[in-house]
């Protein structure tokens, strides 16, 4: 029954190529080796399409530098909350997230076990308006303390 399972991918037609042939010589001594169950003869792979087009449009065409959104970068004042946190001066979204991310590793805020829970300190509590909370909703919740 061993034998009549090996000998079955070599009764496969091959696909017409150049290369069948060369396919079907190698299939048939594999065949007959049905002592040396531990090699299987694998199939023939397709050549990959050169791909030379697309490296040369990247060394062809400069990047750009990305320019940030301006929602991002307008000034907004924080609350007297986030204030004791990141200070009363205004500043754009991403650096009061980063400033509060400075607050939380500085503090050590983050759950041991599982990274992503803040949590929250007295004066955090004021902008969670909660105990803990996912880092995913912690700007949602420090949105609604800018103005």
């Amino acid at each position: 029954m061993a034998t009549a399972k090996k000998a079955a991918p070599a009764k496969k037609a091959a696909p017409a190529t150049k290369a069948a042939p060369a396919k079907k010589a190698a299939a048939a001594p594999a065949a007959k080796k049905a002592a040396a169950p531990a090699k299987k003869a694998a199939p023939a792979k397709k050549a990959a399409p050169a791909k030379k087009a697309p490296a040369a449009k990247k060394a062809a065409a400069p990047a750009k530098k990305r320019t940030p959104n301006a929602a991002f970068m307008k000034a907004l004042t924080p609350s007297a909350a986030l204030a004791a946190i990141v200070g009363a001066a205004p500043l754009p979204r991403t650096d009061v997230t980063k400033k509060v991310w400075e607050y939380i590793k500085a503090n050590k805020l983050q759950d041991e076990v599982q990274k992503r829970i803040i949590v929250a300190d007295a004066k955090l509590k004021e902008i969670f308006g909660k105990a803990k909370a996912d880092m995913f909703e912690m700007t949602k919740l420090i949105n609604s303390h800018l103005k």
